[in-house]
């Protein structure tokens, strides 16, 4: 899924630089998801994997997507041995979040 298409024009991040924050994103999945849900259509449930580290990792990454992404939501609560990564976005943006899903489902199967 290397194409970018379904990066929104709302994305103020440089388009040279989307595919190496695509990358950091797909490492993390690769890495350390553990469980994904789909409570809601707009509302995407991430479980990751803790460790040291990792919850810097990803406050870090959702603290720069929020600021070329203002349409995303993210809550991140860290529990014992997990990190559980709460991504929602408004209707105008389902197909990002779409994408975003099916991003996790391949690095989920990669493992």
């Amino acid at each position: 899924m290397s194409d970018l298409a379904w990066v929104p024009q709302s994305c103020t991040l440089p388009t040279e630089e989307r595919p190496l924050r695509v990358a950091e994103w797909d490492a993390l999945f690769s890495e350390r998801l553990t469980s994904r849900s789909r409570p809601q259509p707009l509302h995407l449930r991430l479980d990751l994997a803790g460790g040291q580290g990792v919850e810097d990792r990803v406050r870090d990454l959702v603290e720069r997507e929020s600021g070329c992404c203002s349409f995303f939501t993210f809550t991140t609560t860290p529990g014992q041995d997990l990190i559980r990564l709460d991504i929602s976005v408004d209707q105008a943006h389902e197909e990002v979040l779409d994408a975003l899903a099916v991003r996790t489902a391949a690095a989920r199967e990669q493992r």
